[in-house]
């Protein structure tokens, strides 16, 4: 996974496959703490992937937002940032109070992160190119109407422009016309 990639919340969102308010919900109860950047938090690939396991997580087991905190802390707390692209296969073992036997949870991160990595695009997020498309739709559109409204425009002058104002100010403020109607009278007995 690459190491250079970071994405608002939204992109990420993407990127994990899961909507924008799941993503936010993680960073507003706790469970991921990514840094920011302005206003935005931003999503390095050591971010989504913590992501992409609590995302695991929360699925498989259903967890409360506390266990989930706590069990992603764990996964990731003794692994260095630079070393999260060759993450293992990862288990915990959870002791019940009064239990024995404490219960083995499996966690695939490498698989994981492969499917992490193919998803983040390769130059930019599907949105901002959209942005960016209709960005460039709008300014062709604006422009042609300029063009338009020039070539409309051509041979008047200034002065029959600022006439035509006036004109129509003054009909705006023109009153209404009020005609009374008589009713018919009432037929009395």
């Amino acid at each position: 996974m690459r190491n250079e990639v970071q994405f608002k919340l939204k992109d990420a969102s993407y990127v994990l496959g899961v909507s924008p308010k799941d993503l936010q919900n993680l960073v507003q109860f706790g469970v991921l703490d990514p840094p920011r950047q302005d206003r935005f938090f931003v999503f390095d690939s050591a971010t989504l992937l913590k992501a992409k396991v609590a995302l695991y997580l929360k699925e498989s087991l259903g967890t409360s937002v506390p266990l989930l905190a706590r069990f992603t802390t764990e996964i990731f707390k003794d692994m260095p940032r630079s070393k999260i692209s060759k993450a293992r296969n990862i288990s915990i073992l959870s002791r019940p109070l009064r239990g024995e036997k404490p219960v083995r949870i499996e966690v695939p991160v490498q698989a994981l992160a492969a499917e992490l990595a193919a998803r983040i695009p390769a130059v930019e997020s599907p949105s901002k190119s959209a942005k960016a498309s209709e960005h460039n739709q709008w300014k062709e559109e604006i422009m042609r109407t300029f063009s338009q409204a020039a070539d409309d425009l051509a041979g008047t002058t200034e002065q029959d422009i600022l006439d035509e104002i006036k004109r129509y100010r003054a009909e705006r403020k023109k009153s209404p016309e009020i005609t009374v109607v008589a009713l018919p009278e009432e037929k009395t007995a």
